[in-house]
């Protein structure tokens, strides 16, 4: 990492050393807001961590997402010989019952900050369900890219929110490349390209949660 710094754009790799660009946090002003009262009093959704989430605003979608069940495992601990485990089950996450739901929201709402009317990812099933979802709940135009041979029952959750599916021929990296250049060229936002840095992000949510 050469510890180049850039503005907070649709950026995703940094044309120093072309290595991926993390988000960076005042940290000092977050401990100043972000205490356990205040936690305390805010909504159970991934958006109660906000201060360590790289949006400008207030959220945009994702109010319903996060704060899924922990759940023992008692059968399970036992056949491994631990005393406990526990099972963080993003199965339920709003809406479409994926952990993706956890780190579209975050790109989603960095999108419309950055004035993207278009909203788009290359998926090979749950990614493409959640920008679906959250690109028709935010009132933006959707492109889900997947490759051609992908199974229907893979994407067909996504095509209740209505997006363009395009089926490309070709592997996941195949679609992937592709749309690195259709973003370039047509500046729309892609939630696991140029909005990268922002979607990954809010993986961790999951880890504070625990």
């Amino acid at each position: 990492m050469c510890k180049t710094e850039f503005p907070s754009e649709a950026l995703y790799v940094c044309d120093q050393c072309l290595g991926p660009l993390e988000a960076c946090y005042d940290y000092d002003a977050v401990r100043a807001t972000l205490t356990r009262d205040a936690l305390a009093d805010r909504p159970r959704n991934l958006w109660r961590y906000r201060e360590l989430l790289p949006v400008m605003g207030e959220p945009r979608t994702g109010l319903d997402s996060g704060f899924t069940p922990l759940v023992r495992a008692h059968r399970l601990a036992a056949e491994l010989g631990v005393e406990e485990l526990y099972i963080k089950d993003d199965s339920v996450n709003h809406p479409t019952l994926s952990y993706k739901d956890r780190v579209v929201p975050v790109a989603a709402t960095r999108a419309v900050e950055l004035g993207f009317k278009t909203f788009c990812c290359a998926s090979t099933g749950n990614l493409g369900n959640s920008v679906a979802a959250h690109a028709a709940r935010l009132g933006l135009t959707c492109y889900v890219f997947i490759p051609q041979s992908l199974e229907p029952g893979k994407i067909i959750g996504a095509t209740v929110s209505g997006p363009h599916v395009v089926g490309i021929d070709g592997n996941y990296d195949d679609v992937n490349r592709l749309c690195t250049q259709v973003g370039d060229r047509y500046g729309w936002g892609f939630a696991n390209i140029n909005l990268r840095s922002y979607y990954a992000e809010g993986a961790k949510t999951c880890g504070f949660e625990i």
